[in-house]
Protein backbone atom coordinates (compact mmCIF):
# COMPACT_ATOMS: atom_id res chain seq x y z
CA UNK A 1 0.00 0.00 0.00
CA UNK A 2 0.91 3.71 -0.19
CA UNK A 3 1.60 5.59 2.12
CA UNK A 4 0.63 8.59 0.71
CA UNK A 5 -2.45 7.70 -0.14
CA UNK A 6 -5.47 9.25 1.16
CA UNK A 7 -9.43 7.83 1.01
CA UNK A 8 -11.50 10.78 1.15
CA UNK A 9 -15.07 11.34 1.41
CA UNK A 10 -17.60 13.79 3.58
CA UNK A 11 -21.11 14.41 4.76
CA UNK A 12 -23.31 15.80 7.33
CA UNK A 13 -24.53 14.36 10.58
CA UNK A 14 -27.10 12.64 8.52
CA UNK A 15 -25.32 10.54 6.79
CA UNK A 16 -22.73 9.59 9.44
CA UNK A 17 -24.10 6.78 10.05
CA UNK A 18 -23.66 5.74 6.35
CA UNK A 19 -20.08 7.46 6.68
CA UNK A 20 -18.67 5.18 9.04
CA UNK A 21 -20.27 1.76 6.90
CA UNK A 22 -17.90 3.52 4.38
CA UNK A 23 -14.97 3.77 7.01
CA UNK A 24 -15.47 0.31 7.94
CA UNK A 25 -15.94 -1.15 4.35
CA UNK A 26 -12.65 -0.01 3.48
CA UNK A 27 -10.55 -0.59 6.40
CA UNK A 28 -11.55 -4.32 6.20
CA UNK A 29 -9.03 -4.35 3.39
CA UNK A 30 -5.79 -5.03 4.45
CA UNK A 31 -4.61 -3.38 1.29
CA UNK A 32 -5.93 -0.49 3.01
CA UNK A 33 -3.13 -0.59 6.23
CA UNK A 34 -1.05 2.84 5.59
CA UNK A 35 -3.78 4.89 4.18
CA UNK A 36 -5.09 7.91 5.83
CA UNK A 37 -8.58 8.75 5.92
CA UNK A 38 -10.00 12.44 5.47
CA UNK A 39 -13.13 13.94 6.30
CA UNK A 40 -14.55 17.18 4.76
CA UNK A 41 -17.21 17.87 7.86
CA UNK A 42 -20.40 19.41 5.68
CA UNK A 43 -22.26 19.63 9.32
CA UNK A 44 -21.15 16.82 11.45
CA UNK A 45 -22.19 16.96 15.05
CA UNK A 46 -18.99 17.67 17.75
CA UNK A 47 -19.31 14.67 19.22
CA UNK A 48 -19.50 12.54 15.62
CA UNK A 49 -16.00 14.47 14.74
CA UNK A 50 -14.59 13.72 17.55
CA UNK A 51 -15.36 10.04 17.58
CA UNK A 52 -13.47 10.02 13.80
CA UNK A 53 -10.62 11.98 15.24
CA UNK A 54 -10.09 9.46 17.87
CA UNK A 55 -10.40 7.01 15.28
CA UNK A 56 -7.34 8.47 13.18
CA UNK A 57 -9.20 10.15 10.46
CA UNK A 58 -8.37 13.83 9.38
CA UNK A 59 -11.25 16.21 9.95
CA UNK A 60 -11.85 19.48 8.01
CA UNK A 61 -14.11 22.05 7.97
CA UNK A 62 -13.96 23.97 4.84
CA UNK A 63 -15.09 27.12 3.95
CA UNK A 64 -16.91 28.23 0.57
CA UNK A 65 -14.52 28.27 -2.38
CA UNK A 66 -16.43 31.60 -2.76
CA UNK A 67 -18.72 34.07 -1.62
CA UNK A 68 -22.44 32.45 -2.08
CA UNK A 69 -25.33 34.60 -0.95
CA UNK A 70 -27.15 32.65 1.70
CA UNK A 71 -30.62 32.81 -0.19
CA UNK A 72 -28.56 30.31 -2.90
CA UNK A 73 -26.79 28.00 0.11
CA UNK A 74 -30.20 27.79 2.28
CA UNK A 75 -28.47 26.30 5.11
CA UNK A 76 -26.98 23.25 2.71
CA UNK A 77 -23.51 23.35 4.44
CA UNK A 78 -23.37 19.61 3.09
CA UNK A 79 -22.74 20.83 -0.38
CA UNK A 80 -19.25 21.97 0.77
CA UNK A 81 -18.56 18.20 0.30
CA UNK A 82 -19.36 18.85 -3.38
CA UNK A 83 -17.83 22.20 -4.60
CA UNK A 84 -15.23 21.55 -2.11
CA UNK A 85 -13.50 18.42 -3.87
CA UNK A 86 -11.59 20.30 -6.64
CA UNK A 87 -9.86 21.95 -3.44
CA UNK A 88 -9.12 18.43 -1.79
CA UNK A 89 -4.92 18.48 -1.96
CA UNK A 90 -5.05 22.09 -0.12
CA UNK A 91 -7.57 20.64 2.44
CA UNK A 92 -5.71 17.37 3.04
CA UNK A 93 -1.81 18.72 2.00
CA UNK A 94 0.85 16.35 2.01
CA UNK A 95 -0.23 13.13 0.14
CA UNK A 96 0.60 12.05 -3.20
CA UNK A 97 -2.78 10.62 -4.43
CA UNK A 98 -6.36 11.16 -3.40
CA UNK A 99 -9.35 9.21 -3.86
CA UNK A 100 -12.12 10.46 -3.19
CA UNK A 101 -15.33 8.10 -2.36
CA UNK A 102 -19.20 9.77 -0.96
CA UNK A 103 -20.24 8.64 1.98
CA UNK A 104 -23.50 6.87 0.42
CA UNK A 105 -21.03 4.27 -0.74
CA UNK A 106 -18.86 1.24 0.67
CA UNK A 107 -16.27 -0.81 -1.01
CA UNK A 108 -17.26 -4.33 -1.87
CA UNK A 109 -14.43 -5.36 -4.23
CA UNK A 110 -10.61 -3.92 -4.14
CA UNK A 111 -9.91 -4.68 -7.53
CA UNK A 112 -11.89 -1.17 -8.05
CA UNK A 113 -9.58 0.68 -5.86
CA UNK A 114 -6.46 -0.75 -7.92
CA UNK A 115 -8.16 0.30 -11.14
CA UNK A 116 -8.20 3.90 -9.18
CA UNK A 117 -5.22 4.18 -8.28
CA UNK A 118 -3.61 3.04 -11.45
CA UNK A 119 -5.41 5.67 -13.42
CA UNK A 120 -3.97 7.58 -10.71
CA UNK A 121 -0.19 6.59 -11.33
CA UNK A 122 -0.25 7.43 -15.21
CA UNK A 123 -0.96 10.79 -14.14
CA UNK A 124 -4.61 10.47 -15.11
CA UNK A 125 -8.33 11.79 -14.00
CA UNK A 126 -9.47 7.95 -12.66
CA UNK A 127 -13.51 8.17 -13.05
CA UNK A 128 -16.39 5.65 -13.58
CA UNK A 129 -18.69 6.55 -16.69
CA UNK A 130 -22.44 7.25 -15.92
CA UNK A 131 -23.10 5.28 -19.11
CA UNK A 132 -23.91 1.14 -19.25
CA UNK A 133 -25.62 -1.07 -20.94
CA UNK A 134 -27.14 -1.97 -17.41
CA UNK A 135 -28.43 1.87 -17.43
CA UNK A 136 -31.51 1.88 -19.39
CA UNK A 137 -32.51 5.52 -19.52
CA UNK A 138 -29.59 8.04 -20.62
CA UNK A 139 -31.77 11.29 -21.83
CA UNK A 140 -35.00 12.88 -21.01
CA UNK A 141 -37.18 14.09 -23.67
CA UNK A 142 -39.90 16.27 -23.69
CA UNK A 143 -42.81 15.30 -27.11
CA UNK A 144 -44.80 18.05 -28.90
CA UNK A 145 -46.82 15.79 -30.61
CA UNK A 146 -45.05 12.94 -32.20
CA UNK A 147 -42.12 15.26 -32.39
CA UNK A 148 -38.88 15.57 -29.94
CA UNK A 149 -39.27 19.14 -28.85
CA UNK A 150 -36.65 19.22 -26.25
CA UNK A 151 -33.75 16.89 -25.28
CA UNK A 152 -32.22 16.75 -21.65
CA UNK A 153 -29.17 15.73 -20.52
CA UNK A 154 -27.79 16.21 -17.40
CA UNK A 155 -24.66 17.59 -18.98
CA UNK A 156 -26.87 20.52 -21.29
CA UNK A 157 -29.29 21.09 -18.45
CA UNK A 158 -26.44 22.26 -16.10
CA UNK A 159 -24.37 23.57 -18.23
CA UNK A 160 -26.94 25.63 -19.83
CA UNK A 161 -27.03 28.23 -16.61
CA UNK A 162 -23.40 27.55 -15.74
CA UNK A 163 -21.73 28.19 -18.57
CA UNK A 164 -24.25 29.00 -21.45
CA UNK A 165 -25.72 27.33 -24.76
CA UNK A 166 -22.20 27.17 -26.68
CA UNK A 167 -20.97 24.89 -23.43
CA UNK A 168 -23.96 22.97 -23.23
CA UNK A 169 -24.54 22.53 -26.61
CA UNK A 170 -20.81 20.72 -26.48
CA UNK A 171 -21.35 18.78 -23.81
CA UNK A 172 -24.54 17.31 -24.58
CA UNK A 173 -23.91 14.22 -26.22
CA UNK A 174 -21.39 12.57 -23.64
CA UNK A 175 -21.83 10.30 -21.32
CA UNK A 176 -21.69 11.63 -17.81
CA UNK A 177 -18.67 10.76 -15.48
CA UNK A 178 -19.40 10.07 -11.93
CA UNK A 179 -17.59 12.68 -9.51
CA UNK A 180 -18.80 10.06 -6.57
CA UNK A 181 -15.74 8.42 -6.62
CA UNK A 182 -12.85 8.79 -8.26
CA UNK A 183 -8.90 9.33 -7.69
CA UNK A 184 -5.86 11.54 -9.05
CA UNK A 185 -2.21 12.22 -7.91
CA UNK A 186 -1.59 15.63 -6.40
CA UNK A 187 0.50 16.76 -8.88
CA UNK A 188 -1.65 16.34 -11.71
CA UNK A 189 -2.42 18.98 -13.65
CA UNK A 190 -6.41 18.99 -13.71
CA UNK A 191 -6.39 20.07 -9.94
CA UNK A 192 -5.53 23.76 -10.39
CA UNK A 193 -8.23 23.86 -13.83
CA UNK A 194 -10.76 22.36 -11.76
CA UNK A 195 -10.96 24.74 -9.55
CA UNK A 196 -11.16 27.50 -11.57
CA UNK A 197 -13.64 25.71 -14.10
CA UNK A 198 -15.78 25.40 -10.84
CA UNK A 199 -15.83 28.72 -9.31
CA UNK A 200 -16.98 30.04 -12.62
CA UNK A 201 -19.62 27.02 -12.49
CA UNK A 202 -20.63 28.37 -9.49
CA UNK A 203 -21.29 32.08 -10.57
CA UNK A 204 -24.17 31.24 -12.49
CA UNK A 205 -25.35 27.59 -12.04
CA UNK A 206 -26.37 25.25 -9.63
CA UNK A 207 -24.38 24.24 -6.37
CA UNK A 208 -25.67 20.75 -6.40
CA UNK A 209 -23.78 19.35 -9.37
CA UNK A 210 -21.08 21.67 -10.18
CA UNK A 211 -18.38 19.59 -9.60
CA UNK A 212 -19.50 16.68 -11.73
CA UNK A 213 -20.34 19.40 -14.34
CA UNK A 214 -16.85 20.83 -14.50
CA UNK A 215 -15.50 17.16 -14.29
CA UNK A 216 -17.02 16.63 -17.89
CA UNK A 217 -15.72 19.67 -19.19
CA UNK A 218 -12.38 19.26 -17.91
CA UNK A 219 -12.50 15.71 -20.01
CA UNK A 220 -14.66 15.82 -22.62
CA UNK A 221 -14.08 19.31 -23.71
CA UNK A 222 -10.46 20.37 -22.42
CA UNK A 223 -9.24 17.53 -22.76
CA UNK A 224 -7.59 16.60 -19.72
CA UNK A 225 -6.83 12.86 -19.32
CA UNK A 226 -8.89 9.89 -17.86
CA UNK A 227 -9.08 6.98 -17.45
CA UNK A 228 -12.74 6.40 -17.57
CA UNK A 229 -13.99 3.04 -15.81
CA UNK A 230 -16.76 0.85 -16.11
CA UNK A 231 -19.86 1.07 -14.39
CA UNK A 232 -19.06 -1.82 -12.42
CA UNK A 233 -16.38 -0.33 -10.91
CA UNK A 234 -18.66 2.17 -8.81
CA UNK A 235 -22.60 1.43 -8.89
CA UNK A 236 -25.54 3.24 -9.41
CA UNK A 237 -28.54 1.32 -7.69
CA UNK A 238 -31.54 2.91 -8.48
CA UNK A 239 -30.40 0.31 -11.43
CA UNK A 240 -30.53 -2.26 -8.91
CA UNK A 241 -27.41 -4.86 -9.08
CA UNK A 242 -28.17 -8.44 -8.59
CA UNK A 243 -27.02 -11.05 -6.09
CA UNK A 244 -25.07 -13.85 -7.19
CA UNK A 245 -25.57 -16.31 -3.71
CA UNK A 246 -22.46 -18.48 -4.73
CA UNK A 247 -20.15 -15.43 -4.83
CA UNK A 248 -22.02 -13.60 -2.04
CA UNK A 249 -21.69 -10.69 -3.55
CA UNK A 250 -23.66 -8.02 -5.65
CA UNK A 251 -22.92 -8.04 -9.55
CA UNK A 252 -23.55 -6.24 -12.49
CA UNK A 253 -27.22 -7.88 -13.71
CA UNK A 254 -26.09 -8.23 -17.24
CA UNK A 255 -23.21 -11.49 -18.09
CA UNK A 256 -20.53 -11.47 -17.74
CA UNK A 257 -22.29 -10.32 -13.81
CA UNK A 258 -18.64 -8.68 -13.19
CA UNK A 259 -18.64 -7.81 -9.32
CA UNK A 260 -19.01 -4.50 -8.05
CA UNK A 261 -16.38 -2.70 -6.60
CA UNK A 262 -18.10 0.17 -5.11
CA UNK A 263 -22.07 -0.14 -4.21
CA UNK A 264 -23.72 3.44 -4.97
CA UNK A 265 -26.97 3.22 -2.47
CA UNK A 266 -27.98 6.12 -5.27
CA UNK A 267 -31.49 6.79 -5.57
CA UNK A 268 -32.70 5.29 -1.67
CA UNK A 269 -33.70 8.32 0.31
CA UNK A 270 -35.39 6.39 2.98
CA UNK A 271 -32.87 3.35 2.79
CA UNK A 272 -29.95 5.79 3.43
CA UNK A 273 -31.65 7.45 5.98
CA UNK A 274 -32.64 4.05 7.67
CA UNK A 275 -30.73 0.72 7.20
CA UNK A 276 -33.74 -1.30 8.40
CA UNK A 277 -35.66 -0.22 5.64
CA UNK A 278 -35.04 -3.18 2.67
CA UNK A 279 -36.11 -3.41 -1.54
CA UNK A 280 -36.60 -6.70 -3.42
CA UNK A 281 -32.73 -7.81 -4.63
CA UNK A 282 -32.79 -9.45 -7.80
CA UNK A 283 -30.56 -12.99 -7.93
CA UNK A 284 -28.56 -14.25 -10.59
CA UNK A 285 -30.27 -17.02 -10.63
CA UNK A 286 -33.59 -15.30 -10.96
CA UNK A 287 -35.11 -15.56 -8.07
CA UNK A 288 -35.22 -12.70 -5.47
CA UNK A 289 -35.33 -11.38 -1.73
CA UNK A 290 -35.96 -8.42 0.33
CA UNK A 291 -32.88 -7.08 1.73
CA UNK A 292 -30.55 -4.10 2.05
CA UNK A 293 -27.94 -2.70 -0.52
CA UNK A 294 -26.16 -0.88 2.59
CA UNK A 295 -22.85 -1.98 3.73
CA UNK A 296 -23.95 -5.39 5.30
CA UNK A 297 -22.50 -5.14 8.88
CA UNK A 298 -22.66 -8.03 11.25
CA UNK A 299 -23.72 -6.04 14.58
CA UNK A 300 -26.84 -3.98 12.77
CA UNK A 301 -30.07 -5.21 11.32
Amino acid sequence: MNKSLAFISGCDANYYDMLREWLDSVRRFPQSQGASFGIIDGGLKPEQIEALKAEGCIVVTPDWPCELPAHRVRGRNYLKCCVCRPFIPKLFPGFDTYMWMDADMWLQDWRTVELYLEGARRKKLAITSQGDRGYLRQIRVKWLGPFPWKVRTFYYTNALGAFGGKIARKILPYHVLNAGSFALDADAPHWGRWQELILQALKRGKIFTAEQLTLGILTYLEGYPAEILPAWTQWLCENKPHWDKQREMFVEPFLPNEPIGIVHVSGYDDMRRNRAILTDIPCTDGTSFQGTLRYPRPDKP
